[in-house]
């Protein structure tokens, strides 16, 4: 009876093993039968490497390469007038390409419209906030960090920063300004550099802010040229929503009686201004990237794989989702405490205990004067598209020029 027992068993296991290798061998078949042996990918660029933010865009593309190997091929085309929006991306769908990446805002309209033409191609685009108005396409998808939380924590450093030279005795608290070099009116800029100053008054509560529009993302002189007038104006601190290093460069040159800071964006700005460039903030776009590609290549939707923030064919991250990340702190002129208050308050923001856009502040939009938010009621930034939605501007704290 005891042979027989363990003979029935041994059938039974036998039998339970074949089953769970059918299984096992059934999944790996199945997985490789719908997924893509390789896939031409497509970017479409408003600059080139020679601008911080589309060299983060070609950085993402190293990394793409790095995951997914020889399963992928690029086709890259940089400095794409928006003019040129439609001829370009016909003739990247015409090349082949299965997924396409457009970099500009102003790209956006017109993708859209393409991609209802080529179903069969996914298009994503990069701060773009249209994906859920009609007609909704499955194949479009915006895209785009958090950047605010970056901006709020450089923000911190900032005023630290003034409030370090007013305890100096180098500038009093009315002289605690700080100057924005903003490339467009957009949300995208106005949600920048609200969180920034919002950051500042943490900090340093006398913190106030002037902003000169460029109207452009890209002029090296213009730039440069709108920071010498906020630095002759007062400002003791620099930053920008533009896509050149002429700020940090003006900063580094500035001939005053007290220094004057600079915090960047998009790219690293210690080596053009050591001895003034305090820190600044990026979006990496690696994450999104590479997961949307991968997610051809296996056949899925993009928005079911990717970790971040969903809003139907549209999703964003932030430092949570590794979608937004702190540049170098400057450690020759960074004040005390920088270090664990940004470790503080990236935890913070990542598990929800930050607040950024709230507080005893209006904001008023610019466009409608009876359109008011009282940030006693916190504004929810994101929630409803990637792409920043913030657009009033604080009265009594930032100052238009």
């Amino acid at each position: 009876m005891n042979k027989e027992r363990d003979y029935l068993k041994w059938v039974v296991l036998s039998a339970l093993l074949c089953v769970a290798l059918f299984f096992v061998f059934h999944r790996i078949v199945t997985e490789n039968a719908r997924g893509r042996d390789f896939v031409q990918v497509g970017f479409m660029l408003d600059g080139d490497e020679s601008t911080p933010y589309n060299a983060n865009f070609i950085r993402a593309t190293e990394a793409l390469e790095l995951q997914h190997g020889e399963r992928i091929s690029i086709v890259m085309r940089s400095n794409v007038p928006y003019e040129e929006t439609e001829s370009v991306l016909r003739e990247l769908c015409e090349r082949g390409c299965d997924i396409i990446f457009t970099t500009s805002y102003g790209y956006g309209e017109i993708a859209k419209r393409m991609a209802a033409k080529y179903p069969a191609v996914e298009f994503c685009e990069a701060t773009c906030d249209n994906a859920n108005q009609e007609p909704v396409l499955k194949n479009y998808h915006p895209f785009m960090g958090e950047i605010y939380q970056g901006r709020y924590v450089a923000g911190l450093i900032a005023g630290l920063k003034i409030q370090e030279m007013i305890d100096a005795g180098q500038i009093t608290e009315d002289e605690a300004w700080i100057g924005y070099v903003g490339a467009f009116p957009y949300a995208e800029v106005i949600s920048g550099y609200t969180a920034f100053c919002l950051g500042a008054r943490q900090t340093c509560p006398t913190a106030r802010m002037r902003v000169k529009y460029t109207n452009t993302w890209t002029s090296y002189a213009l730039e440069k040229e709108y920071a010498r007038e906020l630095i002759e104006e007062g400002c003791v601190i620099i930053s920008q929503h533009s896509d050149t290093i002429g700020p940090a460069v003006e900063c580094e040159n500035a001939d005053t009686d007290h220094p004057v800071y600079h915090v960047g964006y998009n790219q690293d700005m210690i080596d053009v201004a050591p001895t003034t460039s305090l820190i600044g903030t990026r979006i990496d776009w690696s994450p999104y990237i590479c997961g949307a590609v991968g997610a051809v290549l296996r056949e899925e939707q993009i928005e079911d794989v990717i970790p971040g923030n969903i809003h139907g064919n549209d999703i964003g991250g932030g430092f949570r989702e590794g979608w937004v990340k702190m540049l170098e702190l400057n450690p020759a002129i960074a004040p005390t405490g920088s270090e664990e208050l940004i470790k503080r308050t990236v935890e913070d923001i990542q598990a929800g205990r930050c607040h950024v856009f709230s507080g005893d502040y209006l904001g008023v939009n610019p466009d409608d004067p009876d359109d008011v938010w009282n940030l006693h009621t916190e504004y929810p930034e994101n929630a409803h598209a990637s792409a920043p939605s913030f657009y009033y501007i604080l009265q009594d704290v930032i100052l238009i020029e």
